[in-house]
């Protein structure tokens, strides 16, 4: 029995021993604070906050504000895994501001405290740090109450450039705009990539129009419309290119040899008749030569050649078939003069 007693008393003390130990390593890491300022935090806009208002940061109507500088505080452990996080990339301090949150509901100029809207942060909490301080300490929050209107759809581009449609079901969808918006302003946009008209010339495609605030902010419809292209055919529309530069293409073996005189240049610079989608046109537009001629090495041995100009469309619109030469080629006349013989 005094035994069995003698080993109850000797396992508290272990008992008792080991929680001091702990206790005084969980004082010592807390005793041991430190600081670790982090740059580059921002605060943006909740996309969960009410569809009927615009909210932004400071006079400039941003839809994200940066903090030049937040210092943490907290145990050395915790700052130095915080520490790694970051240097490695695999942290990022990003908040995000829910207005009605915040009690910032009514339109006008709202005043938000940095530091103490960081200090609610679940993710400052969890990480088991508090904010010192921030710079700037407080920022302009910007309430715009919007309304409710009817938006007509309209597709564009990658680009931007309009895009005429065959039908978009419903042609219009009801969303939060300026108060200031009307008539042409109330677009709502359908943006397609080349491969999603390709494909709503076949059949209807579902795309979810948008808008763009004043702020930079891209606000989506919540309902969705059904696209549906022209043939493509239908969608090419004539054009007359009324500048066409022309560029030369020659062997080194003729380059700084050889001039080359185009007897008939006028006519091969004359405007170029096409037909393309409007975004196919304004591309071979801003080509660096609209049409190219080739020159063979053998075409010294003639005195006069003949030959048919290229017509440089953009290659990645010429797979598509969105532009096409809506004229007979022309043919260059030209002859390759020794520039040697030029210079005597």
């Amino acid at each position: 029995m005094p035994q069995k007693t003698f080993k109850n008393i000797k396992y508290g003390k272990v008992v008792i021993v080991s929680f001091i130990t702990i206790l005084i390593w969980v004082w010592a890491d807390l005793a041991l604070d430190e600081e670790h300022s982090v740059s580059n935090v921002t605060i943006s806009v909740a996309k969960s906050a009410d569809r009927s208002l615009l909210v932004s940061f400071t006079d400039e109507y941003q839809s994200s504000f940066s903090i030049d500088n937040v210092v943490l505080k907290g145990p050395a452990s915790k700052i130095a895994n915080v520490r790694r996080k970051l240097n490695v990339g695999l942290l990022e301090f990003e908040f995000f501001l829910d207005p009605e949150a915040e009690g910032m509901t009514e339109p006008g100029a709202h005043l938000l405290n940095i530091p103490n809207f960081l200090r609610k942060s679940e993710q400052i909490k969890k990480h088991g740090l508090a904010v010192e301080t921030c710079e700037p300490e407080n920022v302009t929050v910007n309430v715009v109450e919007l309304v409710k209107n009817s938006l007509t759809v309209q597709c564009c581009d990658e680009s931007g450039i309009p895009l005429k449609a065959e039908s978009i079901e419903p042609l219009k969808v009801d969303m939060f705009v300026p108060g200031d918006w009307q008539g042409e302003k109330l677009i709502a946009k359908v943006q397609l990539t080349r491969r999603e008209i390709s494909q709503a010339m076949l059949s209807a495609i579902t795309k979810v129009p948008y808008i763009e605030l004043p702020a930079g902010q891209y606000r989506q419809a919540t309902t969705a419309v059904e696209v549906k292209m022209p043939p493509a055919e239908e969608r090419l529309k004539d054009y007359t290119i009324t500048t066409a530069t022309l560029g030369l293409s020659l062997s080194e073996n003729l380059q700084g040899k050889y001039k080359v005189q185009v007897t008939n240049l006028n006519e091969v610079i004359s405007p170029v008749a096409v037909r393309a989608t409007p975004e196919a046109k304004q591309a071979y537009e801003s080509m660096r030569y609209q049409v190219i001629l080739e020159i063979d090495d053998k075409d010294i041995k003639t005195e006069e050649c003949r030959r048919e100009v290229v017509y440089n469309f953009p290659s990645e619109f010429v797979g598509e078939g969105d532009i096409v030469l809506n004229q007979s080629s022309v043919q260059a006349r030209f002859k390759l003069v020794p520039i040697s013989a030029e210079t005597e």
